[in-house]
């Protein structure tokens, strides 16, 4: 009882969905489809194939508003941050990949996510009250940290079933995502997003409006071995649907990495495969250096050889003719001819060669491959991840993980090149990070992951709560921290294993952060009170207690440049020296007394101590692309800075202060 009465309305409106679901939607009435169902004048607004929800305009302008947020170093919270590669960034995701807009726009090559499933139990961030202002809504839900910005935990708000807005909640909040995702995807990228029955058929929709329908590569389906009961059936599966972001610029996947796969051998003769007759010239390789074989030979393989197989320094001496049952026999003879053969795999012959036995053996480049869309039982399963934070930490510490081996069997799929960037903005327990480590030691190349997870609180009665990992993120840095540590004591204890490349055993951590720049915002002085606080934006722009390598790392990024780009202090003298330790301590300047600048990627310049004619004239000779200094640095000699445009222009350089 909850001390109401009877809810006469409540009730004809139960009533009517039993017998007319198709007018509902989310648990409302549809008027539009009521009256089309009852009415003669039949007449749906702006009628075509769409997909809609309440909300999907505020999707768009949430998508469209820019970020004046940056992305802050924590050296101290990264593991080797002076030359990995990768990154870990905490953070509200949609912010963070507004950040990372210009800086990796079409740099991906594959987005992994295991966003919220929408089951009606989790939490997610989304607006409650589509009508009003973000800024109002974020005063009112107060989700501001002491700066007034907004990283913290209030964003996320449970999606109850018996929300009037429950799918189209999720679907605001996947909205906005999957097509910053795709920006930053190349044009041969790969996205993969896990689901479940519960929105597997608005996510296909969606992504149908944002990637193009012409651009779905497959829904895997994912065998969970075991189930859950759900209603009459029990649950024994999820969906992983897999999209690229043009299908016209990503080739048919790879077999792994290139070069050669296993070899075949000659087939017994039998009378289901009567025997053919080839002969090989003179000069055919050998896997060793000298042999002689003759008559039948081979054990299971068998061949006979029609006078001696003779071999010095590798090469066959002298012409032979064998009989084998091979149904390559064609294959085999259009590639003595010099053309180039295919088996039915798409797999070129590489060559014929004898191995150490005699038998005449085939290599194959590798080809394509054509994963099925039902994942092999070796991907594992819920409880394969759980067993796997288990075995990490000593304890449970997050509920029904993604296995490794699931993520390093997608990425074996579509990233094995170096470079190859996989991002993952639903990072939870790190798995998608755990597995490019993994994977980069089996294949012996370097992708790079970039990790973004909110510092979500855990659970105050978790294992991990009281094993110390206050949020999320803290878990998913330290699961990398020891995958990364196993590694190493591998490396340290058989070294022979790891002596083909040097892997990248370590991740950058960046945070979410407010600005060092005060933001101009003329659109808000509506008083003289404010009008003040823009123009001491704009005549003093640093934000109080901002610091330099902050500011380096946010002008690095907003100029569009990544941020694993290579970094050195030049001092006005002409040395040059590496300033990763020299950011990492947050020490930005190799000698107190020194006047330098820092080169990016030898292309950017950015002056953030001093300037004086002595730099600008070594800056200018360093030939870069682009000049960023502060205005402040310029204080007092105006006629130094108007020179500096002068000299900036007339070298063909983009020079900028702030």
């Amino acid at each position: 009882m909850n001390g109401e009465s009877f809810d006469i309305k409540q009730d004809r409106l139960q009533r009517l969905k039993e017998l007319f679901p198709e007018l509902f939607t989310e648990d409302q009435l549809d008027w539009e489809k009521l009256k089309a169902a009852f009415g003669d004048d039949i007449n749906f607004a702006n009628e075509r194939y769409v997909l809609n929800w309440a909300g999907k305009s505020d999707a768009f302008r949430v998508l469209q508003q820019p970020t004046t947020a940056t992305l802050k170093p924590a050296p101290e919270e990264s593991v080797n941050f002076d030359t990995t590669e990768n990154l870990f960034i905490e953070g509200e995701n949609l912010e963070v990949l507004k950040a990372l807009q210009k800086a990796y726009y079409g740099k991906v090559k594959v987005v992994c996510i295991d966003p919220p499933y929408n089951t009606g139990s989790d939490s997610f961030i989304y607006p409650d009250k589509f009508s009003e202002k973000k800024e109002d809504y974020l005063k009112r839900i107060g989700d501001k940290d002491e700066e007034g910005f907004l990283m913290k935990e209030g964003l996320f708000r449970k999606n109850s079933k018996d929300s009037g807005h429950f799918h189209s909640n999720w679907l605001s909040m996947m909205y906005p995502r999957l097509f910053l995702a795709k920006n930053l995807l190349r044009d041969d990228g790969v996205i993969f997003v896990h689901i479940d029955d519960n929105e597997v058929h608005n996510l296909r929709m969606v992504m149908n409006e944002i990637f193009g329908e012409e651009n779905f590569l497959a829904g895997l389906i994912w065998n969970l071995r075991s189930g859950t009961q759900a209603g009459h059936f029990t649950r024994s599966h999820e969906y992983i649907l897999a999209y690229t972001k043009s299908k016209d610029g990503l080739k048919y996947f790879e077999d792994l990495t290139g070069g050669s796969i296993k070899h075949g051998a000659l087939k017994v003769i039998s009378k289901a495969n009567p025997a053919s007759e080839i002969t090989f010239p003179k000069g055919i390789d050998y896997e060793g250096d000298n042999a002689v074989f003759e008559g039948e030979i081979g054990g299971n393989e068998k061949q006979i050889i029609t006078g001696k197989l003779i071999f010095k320094n590798g090469k066959l001496e002298e012409p032979v003719t064998i009989k084998a049952g091979w149904a390559m026999k064609n294959q085999v003879l259009s590639w003595l001819s010099g053309k180039e053969t295919f088996d039915s795999k798409e797999q070129r012959v590489k060559r014929f060669y004898f191995n150490s036995a005699g038998i005449l053996w085939y290599e194959k480049e590798r080809g394509t491959i054509h994963p099925k869309t039902v994942l092999p039982d070796s991907v594992g399963n819920t409880k394969t991840g759980s067993d796997e934070i288990i075995e990490i930490f000593g304890g449970k510490y997050f509920d029904f993980p993604k296995p490794s081996s699931l993520e390093k069997y997608l990425l074996g799929i579509c990233a094995n090149k170096n470079g190859d960037i996989v991002l993952d903005f639903f990072g939870g327990s790190a798995s998608t990070a755990h597995a490019v480590i993994d994977k980069n030691k089996v294949d012996n190349i370097n992708r790079k992951f970039i990790l973004v997870q909110m510092p979500e609180p855990s659970d105050e009665n978790s294992e991990a709560y009281k094993a110390g990992y206050k949020t999320i993120a803290d878990i998913a840095k330290e699961r990398i921290s020891r995958v990364i540590q196993k590694i190493e004591k591998e490396q340290a204890e058989k070294p022979v294993l790891f002596a083909k490349g040097k892997l990248d055993l370590g991740f950058k951590v960046f945070k979410l952060s407010l600005s060092s720049f005060k933001i101009w915002r003329g659109a808000e002085i509506d008083s003289e009170e404010k009008l003040v606080q823009q123009l001491d934006a704009f005549t003093n722009p640093i934000r109080p207690g901002a610091e330099k390598q902050n500011m380096l790392y946010e002008l690095m990024l907003k100029a569009g440049y990544e941020l694993t780009s290579h970094v050195e202090y030049v001092i006005a003298s002409g040395a040059k020296q590496s300033q990763s330790k020299k950011i990492a301590s947050g020490s930005t300047n190799p000698r107190n007394d020194s006047i330098g600048y820092y080169s990016i990627d030898n292309e950017l310049i950015i002056a953030l101590d001093a300037v004086n004619e002595k730099l600008i004239e070594q800056i200018i000779a360093d030939k870069p692309q682009k000049v960023i200094t502060l205005d402040s640095l310029f204080t007092g000699n105006d006629q130094l800075k108007t020179n500096t445009v002068l000299q900036m222009r007339d070298a063909g350089i983009d020079f900028k202060t702030i």
